[in-house]
């Protein structure tokens, strides 16, 4: 075969890839298809791909040589090693303007490190994130790409014609430098993480406060998804708390109570930590996770340690409308400290972060689309150097109004005796941010009581002093820990 017939090769097979690849044949492009047991490319040939443009290859070499130039590799396989050894792979047989793009779920530590490492080769490298599963990536997906900027002018067109569209806007732009774009994505995904676990809190609170029946939340969840909680999780909640199994029981409650997790909520609450920000309410979600899977323990737990011996009275109607307004401020919550970690990490990295792009880049295809991130999208269109959503005009006034209302949701819940995590970290993180005095001048006296680690004046903002507290331990300070 001629050399210069495939547009773009993509390596990796499973569903993800396939619907990638026949999403690139409907928009016109000719991909070729290679995967590490390459008796999958006939058989993608044979069945999904058939009738197609979509040509396969039976070794990189063989991909390599059917690729126009500059040759653009795609990769959607397993994080890590796998990704490691097909780019090493990769690399003797590429030249300089060529592009490596790796669309899987990496650490953004991967990515960096292999811009940096292919920078003297002149091999220009992409970190994309996905996002939108396996009816995104076959229809529409979110993307998400960071790396060596000059190698976007030569994946624009491809990636913008399949992304998902927004107001007729490509659901995909470039995001910035190394890691960038895989780190945009893994905050994406921990926000998934705290939107998921504020939906199943809010569903286990209607169950078990409200005392709804199935079909009364999921007629709850159909009217909050024509309201300001439009979102596809909430619209996919329904659809689940709606769905009977074959015996004609609904099939949700026979669902084993125990979450499972690939990683990227657990990698965004340890970026957290590494940056200094606050991202409670996603490390919350990890956690619930975490306690979900200890079935077995919570199985004796439930009959050993007791529970409150309140019962719920109120407005039921009312309760639903504090829980809606408590579920869309808490959603906001998470936003906020999502976005506070992408300013953070891109200052210490310097990239330079578009965040009302990132918003609309999240407003199709993706698991976290919403209505409510046109809304993120105008708040940074009008104000790029918004310190925090919550400072915005539109959103100020929204969590005014609806603070109230996740006080009342937080405090029945705990009354109850019914967990709620994520909802409970929103409210103490939104308590937290709005208090001008906090009690973190008693930890700084006991810092430096027992360990010298001083601290500093209100009076005397930047000068580190140590207090002799006891009379017994001296007077110098250990200076190395001043922070």
């Amino acid at each position: 075969m001629a050399e210069g017939k495939a547009d773009i090769a993509l390596i990796g097979l499973a569903v993800m890839g396939q619907n990638l690849i026949l999403n690139m044949n409907d928009k016109g492009f000719v991909v070729c298809a290679f995967n590490r047991t390459v008796s999958k490319v006939q058989e993608f040939l044979d069945n999904e791909a058939k009738g197609t443009k979509v040509i396969g290859a039976t070794s990189l070499e063989d991909m390599v040589a059917k690729l126009k130039k500059p040759r653009k590799v795609m990769l959607l396989v397993k994080a890590g090693f796998a990704v490691d050894e097909f780019v090493k792979k990769l690399i003797p047989l590429l030249e300089k303007g060529d592009i490596i793009i790796d669309g899987g779920n990496s650490q953004y530590l991967d990515t960096q490190k292999w811009c940096k490492e292919l920078a003297p080769t002149g091999i220009y490298y992409v970190g994309m994130g996905v996002s939108g599963g396996e009816i995104g990536a076959r229809y529409g997906p979110s993307l998400m790409p960071g790396g060596h900027e000059a190698a976007w002018p030569h994946i624009k067109p491809i990636f913008q014609a399949i992304s998902a569209k927004a107001n007729k806007e490509p659901c995909c732009d470039w995001v910035g430098d190394d890691g960038a774009g895989h780190f945009v994505k893994m905050v994406h995904n921990g926000i998934e993480y705290g939107d998921m676990q504020l939906i199943c809190e809010a569903y286990h609170l209607m169950r078990d406060v409200a005392g709804l029946k199935q079909e009364e939340m999921a007629q709850v969840f159909d009217n909050w998804n024509k309201g300001d909680l439009d979102s596809f999780l909430i619209e996919i909640t329904r659809d689940i708390l709606k769905y009977k199994d074959t015996d004609g029981n609904y099939l949700l409650p026979k669902i084993k109570d125990t979450a499972g997790q690939k990683g990227t909520g657990k990698w965004t609450g340890i970026s957290a930590l590494e940056y200094g920000v606050p991202v409670t309410l996603i490390g919350e979600a990890v956690f619930a996770r975490c306690l979900s899977a200890l079935k077995d323990e919570r199985s004796k737990a439930s009959a050993i340690l007791p529970g409150p011996s309140y019962k719920f009275s109120g407005n039921t109607k009312e309760f639903l409308d504090h829980l809606n307004k408590a579920l869309y401020a808490s959603k906001l919550i998470s936003y906020a400290q999502g976005f506070m970690l992408l300013r953070e990490a891109a200052k210490v990295n310097k990239w330079n972060l578009n965040y009302g792009s990132v918003a609309l880049m999240w407003r199709g295809g993706c698991i976290i689309r919403s209505a409510f991130l046109g809304n993120i999208k105008d708040a940074y269109s009008k104000n790029p150097q918004l310190t925090n959503l919550l400072l915005d005009p539109y959103f100020s006034e929204r969590i005014s109004a609806a603070q109230g209302s996740l006080r009342q949701v937080v405090a029945q819940a705990a009354l109850v005796g019914v967990p709620a995590p994520a909802f409970a970290a929103a409210l103490s993180f939104y308590d937290g941010y709005r208090s001008a005095v906090l009690p973190a001048n008693l930890l700084q006296a006991q810092r430096d009581y027992f360990g010298a680690h001083t601290y500093e004046l209100l009076s005397k903002p930047g000068e580190f002093i140590h207090t002799n507290w006891t009379g017994l331990g001296g007077n110098v300070s250990a200076s190395t820990y001043n922070n």
